[in-house]
């Protein structure tokens, strides 16, 4: 960890410092980290006494406290029943949350002047390893039972109601930005092809993108970080940054490696899954909206002007 010798930064980081502090955790001021990359939370990385890393989490606008308390119960359940490590909280408040810091690193972090991935490893030398282990995580998520889910308090889309969702955002995106005519054209396709969809839903982690995807030294998936858009819903939106990722080929590997570790398929989830890429745009127009932030607005505008259809 490095200190923030910053004004600003030491301000914010004696604040959390301090409510940690409260509620009975002692961390050291010195050799602290701030990391302020995320969209919904500031988040610090202390140690306390006996050299235990701590990761502190600060809600940056009061919305993001309703998907914490999701979050929050997904984290119970799921630790139960995935093949990987998920976060621990032992302080849970509207003003801070904690938990010991979970083995393994992110495969790639947000690149703050670039806007890309800054990746552990480059991305092509990826092995068999992470790839199954990735596909063997996402079966055992999406197969948790979902009374189970439901008893624990987790938010349940049917397949119907997780389609209709897509279609009301689009909905109240449209009327709040312009969206090029070829782009409306392919959501409203995609929207009205029953092919296109699932018949089933499954308990997605709903962000999955490389910052929140740890591995270990021999690339193995470890654990899952940041599950505030977790839910029962649509089973291909935890596949969408990996396709964008690694493209059609790669997201058809995955499938297979997802399938034969027990994960459930149909004939179009890989045209399904580029057609929700295509519709990202729409995801971060509707972040924009519940955020209220002119920068969110202006990504947003440029996303849907610039899109490649």
């Amino acid at each position: 960890m490095t200190n923030f010798p910053s004004n600003g930064h030491q301000t914010t980081i004696q604040a959390m410092l301090a409510s940690a502090n409260v509620h009975g955790l002692k961390l050291s001021p010195e050799n602290v980290e701030l990391n302020e990359s995320g969209m919904d939370f500031l988040v610090v990385f202390a140690a306390d006494a006996a050299g235990t890393v701590w990761v502190l989490r600060k809600p940056r606008r009061a919305d993001v406290w309703e998907r914490a308390e999701n979050e929050h119960k997904v984290l119970k359940l799921v630790r139960q029943y995935v093949p990987i490590e998920v976060p621990d909280w032992r302080i849970f408040t509207p003003e801070l949350i904690a938990y010991l810091l979970v083995k393994g690193n992110p495969v790639a972090t947000v690149d703050p002047a670039g806007g890309g991935y800054s990746w552990l490893y480059e991305q092509h030398s990826l092995n068999h390893i992470f790839f199954d282990s990735l596909a063997e995580a996402l079966s055992g998520l999406h197969g948790v039972d979902h009374k189970t889910a439901v008893e624990a308090g987790i938010r349940i889309k049917t397949p119907q109601e997780a389609r209709q969702a897509f279609a009301d955002n689009i909905a109240e995106v449209k009327s709040e930005f312009t969206i090029p005519a070829k782009l409306y054209e392919r959501w409203t396709a995609w929207l009205s092809t029953d092919s296109y969809w699932p018949g089933h839903s499954v308990l997605n982690h709903g962000d999955l993108h490389p910052p929140h995807i740890l591995v270990d030294e021999t690339h193995r998936v470890t654990g899952f970080l940041d599950w505030t858009e977790a839910e029962i819903a649509d089973p291909g939106k935890d596949f969408v940054i990996y396709f964008a990722l690694f493209g059609e080929e790669g997201l058809r590997d995955l499938l297979e490696r997802y399938e034969k570790a027990g994960g459930k398929v149909w004939p179009r989830m890989h045209e399904h899954i580029a057609e929700q890429w295509a519709a990202y745009p729409a995801i971060v127009a509707k972040f924009a909206l519940v955020t209220g932030t002119e920068s969110n607005m202006e990504m947003a505008r440029g996303m849907l002007a610039n899109w490649n259809v």
